[in-house]
């Protein structure tokens, strides 16, 4: 498998984005910053914004945070097309898919210890991150069980995935020796968020992809995947993600707290809706949540035309 790059002929469906947050938590500034881009960006396109729910982690889901969530987008003006999706009531969708897969999936009975133990003496980037060596790629060991689903990832030649990213411009990944055969369905029993996000994205017909630039990395696996459902290509733009004073990514797990806690429309502007635009390199002038939509959206246009790849 090689490279395959988009095209003029990507850009002829009307556009539909769409935000997808966990329920791990209410909305902090970080998410805020991904649902901005999605909204505006449809905003400026004259396309459609679907929202979805994403709690196919049932583990780490956390009782009303949906409902939070839904909430603090309404107050902030962002209004979403269509109904809302849950991952959680769509897993019949995710079966098809797997029996769509066929021989490309198999099961592995591999602990995260052992294949980091395979990795012993790796260096560069595959020292990074657990890339499963393939060991049951051929069948289980004597005493094994399955643990978890794997794609199969072609070995040679290597799979080889580019695209171009509005945002970051181009990228390629080596996924034969920068992922390995990748989990789609979980020890846990849970649906991996590579096949569910991938599924969802083309079962509504989702045209463009705007997130946050940590899930940069794990695109080419969606885009593999796509290819072997046979599923169309979307466009994606990945914006910088919000980090705290050590630099980490801003999120639940390191402290981010939410914005919306019942404050009033004005605080919620100066406090989340303004300092977001900026974190996105807009100069938003506003006094209302109404002016600044309209102010933000022309603002999202100009940023746009700044982009290595504007659209």
């Amino acid at each position: 498998m090689t490279d395959r790059d988009n095209t003029a002929e990507d850009a002829v469906a009307p556009y539909i984005g769409r935000f997808a947050p966990s329920p791990t938590g209410p909305l902090h500034i970080g998410s805020l910053v991904a649902a901005m881009a999605s909204y505006l960006d449809a905003k400026v396109h004259q396309g459609r914004w679907l929202v979805r729910i994403e709690d196919v982690d049932g583990d780490r889901n956390v009782a009303g945070a949906d409902q939070h969530i839904l909430a603090s987008l309404q107050r902030c003006g962002m209004d979403w097309d269509g109904e809302v999706t849950w991952q959680s009531r769509r897993t019949d969708l995710y079966e098809q898919a797997l029996r769509r897969l066929g021989d490309l999936v198999y099961p592995c009975g591999c602990s995260r210890r052992e294949i980091a133990d395979s990795q012993l003496g790796l260096t560069g980037r595959q020292a990074q991150a657990l890339i499963y060596p393939g060991t049951c790629r051929h069948g289980l060991a004597p005493g094994k069980s399955a643990r978890a689903l794997r794609l199969k990832v072609p070995q040679s030649p290597h799979c080889v995935i580019g695209f171009d990213d509005r945002w970051a411009g181009h990228i390629g990944q080596d996924l034969t020796d920068e992922a390995g055969d990748f989990v789609i369905k979980r020890a846990d029993g849970f649906w991996a968020y590579q096949l569910a996000v991938v599924v969802d994205d083309g079962d509504q017909g989702v045209t463009d992809i705007v997130r946050g630039a940590d899930l940069l990395d794990s695109t080419p696996r969606q885009l593999y995947l796509q290819q072997a459902l046979g599923l169309p290509r979307p466009r994606y733009l990945h914006v910088p993600v919000v980090v705290n004073a050590l630099g980490e990514k801003l999120s639940k797990q390191t402290g981010a707290m939410a914005f919306d806690n019942g404050a009033p429309p004005d605080q919620l502007l100066q406090q989340a809706l303004l300092p977001a635009a900026r974190f996105l390199g807009m100069d938003v002038q506003a006094d209302t949540i109404e002016g600044f939509w309209r102010a933000a959206t022309p603002a999202w246009a100009q940023v746009l035309r700044n982009l290595p790849i504007s659209r």
